[in-house]
């Protein structure tokens, strides 16, 4: 599928489950857009604390040192404007309270476009399907459409003065049906360090590069592009 031009793009939405999630899924392509004059920002929903067991850090430090993490990894893409909701790792599902707290982000974000995680499970790529990509995937979507749009849904924000908004499109990572791809193979080396700001997550990793780069060749390769470039892959759906 073709995407709206990005030209026509001014400010992009990245709404995740988990700090890391945006790196993993699509750094490459952010890191393109930034460097284009896009303005992207990020939502994440919970902290990601019940993750790097490995690292050693005490559990009650970790959703202090993920968002630390997330932070220096959006440095390395351009990105400096995060949120983090707070939501308890683990434990997401896509309630009504969350849609509206995404909804306020829509709203205060104003995108033209979002990249948000299926809410579809991909049996091909299980760690694409945490449960809590999934809720996050389901609540974002809904919060797009109908609801941040809507002038009469959650009729409070408009008194905290978040006015509707419409978002044209939204780019969709770990789908199991994916439409469109970025060959990021000049921005690869953004993505590691982006990957590699979550000390917590990926130090332990000796494999993570050669892990990354396989992912991202099998993309290419799927899309018929030359052997040895990368490519992320997305399920675009236009929502305008």
């Amino acid at each position: 599928m073709t995407p709206l031009p990005d030209e026509e793009i001014k400010r992009i939405l990245v709404v995740m489950a988990h700090p890391d999630d945006c790196d993993f899924g699509a750094a490459g392509t952010i890191a393109q857009w930034t460097a284009k004059g896009i303005a992207v920002s990020y939502c994440i929903i919970t902290n990601g604390d019940q993750g790097g067991e490995e690292s050693g850090i005490p559990l009650e430090e970790m959703a202090t040192v993920r968002q630390k993490e997330q932070r220096n990894a959006g440095l390395a893409l351009g990105v400096t404007e995060i949120r983090f909701l707070n939501h308890r790792d683990g434990w997401l599902t896509p309630t009504i309270e969350l849609r509206k707290e995404i909804v306020r982000e829509i709203r205060r974000a104003k995108p033209d476009r979002m990249v948000i995680q299926s809410p579809e499970r991909n049996w091909d790529r299980i760690g694409a399907s945490h449960p809590d990509h999934l809720a996050a995937g389901e609540t974002a979507i809904q919060a797009v459409y109908p609801d941040a749009r809507n002038p009469f849904a959650f009729t409070d924000l408009r008194a905290e003065g978040f006015e509707p908004w419409r978002v044209r499109e939204v780019w969709v990572t770990g789908s199991p049906n994916p439409n469109h791809y970025v060959d990021i193979t000049d921005t690869f080396t953004k993505k590691m360090a982006a990957l590699h700001a979550h000390v917590s997550q990926t130090a332990h990793n000796k494999e993570l590069e050669n892990m990354v780069r396989g992912w991202g060749e099998r993309n290419a390769q799927s899309q018929g592009l030359p052997e040895g470039r990368i490519a992320e892959i997305f399920k675009i759906v236009n929502t305008d």
